[in-house]
C-alpha cells in the first residue's frame, strides 16, 4: 500500500517526460504506478524510478484503461494522482493528414486523459481529494505548421482541463495542465535525426530548428517538467486549479 495514501498513475510512463515524472514523484515519497504500451521501456523505468508496480495499457482503450485503475488501487490503495502522460505526434502538412491518423491523434492525446479521468474519478470523489495533471503541450496554447491534429488535440486537452477543474472546484480535486515546450525526450532526437538526414545537416545544424523557439535557446529537460508535476500535485498548489502551465523558457506565456 501507498504511504500516506499518496498513490500515484503516471500515463506513458516507459520513458522521456513520464520517466522523469515518476523519478520526481518516488523521490518525493509517492508510490507510484507506470503505464504503458511497451513492455520493456516500462521495465526499464521501474527499475530506473523505483516506481512499485507496472501495467501495459492502451489508453486509447477505455476498458483497459479501467482495468489498469482497478488493479492498480488493489495493489497500492486508490490513486490520489494521475498524470495523464501518454501521447505522440506525427507530422504532415494538413492535405495530407488523413482522417485515420486525426482520429489516431485525437484516441492518443485527448481521449486517452478523459479514459484516465473517467476511470479515477469516482475514487477521488470518494476519497474528497484528487489531483489530475494533464500534460498537454505548447501546442496546446498556440499553432505549429504541420502537425495540424496534434495541435488540435492539445488544445482540446487544454479546454478539457479548464472545463473540468470548473465543475470539480467544490470536490477537493484540482484539474491542471503542465504545457511544455521542445523537450530533450527519444521523440525529438528521432525527428532531430530525420532532419538532419534529409536536409543533408549536421545534427546540431538540425536541432536548430527546435530550439529557435525557446527563448533560452535550448531544449526543456524533462525534470523541468516533473518538477512543475510535483509542484501541481503537493497540498501547497491546492488552490491552482484550472491553469495550463508553459515549461518552454518564456516561448509562451
Amino acid at each position: 500500500m501507498a504511504k500516506d495514501g499518496k498513490h500515484a498513475l503516471v500515463t506513458g510512463g516507459g520513458s522521456g517526460i513520464g520517466f522523469a515524472t515518476a523519478q520526481a514523484l518516488v523521490e518525493s515519497g509517492w508510490t507510484v504506478t507506470l503505464a504503458g504500451r511497451t513492455k520493456a521501456k516500462l521495465l526499464a523505468a521501474l527499475a530506473g524510478t523505483n516506481a512499485s508496480h507496472i501495467s501495459v495499457t492502451d489508453v486509447t482503450d477505455p476498458d483497459d484503461v479501467q482495468s489498469t485503475v482497478r488493479w492498480a488501487a488493489e495493489q497500492n490503495g486508490p490513486i490520489r494522482l494521475l498524470v495523464n502522460n501518454a501521447g505522440g505526434v506525427t507530422s504532415a502538412s494538413f492535405e495530407k493528414t488523413s482522417l485515420k491518423a486525426w482520429r489516431e491523434s485525437l484516441d492518443l492525446n485527448l481521449m486517452g486523459a478523459v479514459h484516465g479521468i473517467q476511470a479515477v474519478l469516482p475514487s477521488m470523489k470518494a476519497q474528497g481529494f484528487g489531483r489530475i495533471v494533464n500534460i498537454a503541450s505548447t501546442a496546446g496554447l498556440v499553432g505549429y505548421r504541420y502537425v495540424s491534429a496534434y495541435v488540435a488535440a492539445k488544445h482540446a486537452v487544454v479546454g478539457l482541463t479548464k472545463a473540468l477543474a470548473l465543475e470539480l472546484a467544490k470536490t477537493g480535486i484540482t484539474v491542471n495542465a503542465v504545457c511544455p515546450g521542445f523537450t530533450d525526450t527519444g521523440i525529438i532526437k528521432s525527428a532531430v535525426a530525420t532532419i538532419a538526414k534529409s536536409s543533408n545537416r549536421s545534427t546540431d545544424e538540425a536541432l536548430v530548428a527546435f530550439t529557435a523557439s525557446n527563448p533560452q535557446g535550448r531544449l526543456v529537460k524533462p525534470k523541468e517538467v516533473a518538477a512543475a508535476v510535483l509542484w501541481l500535485a503537493s497540498d501547497e498548489a491546492s488552490a491552482v486549479n484550472g491553469i495550463a502551465l508553459p515549461v518552454a523558457g518564456g516561448e509562451v506565456s
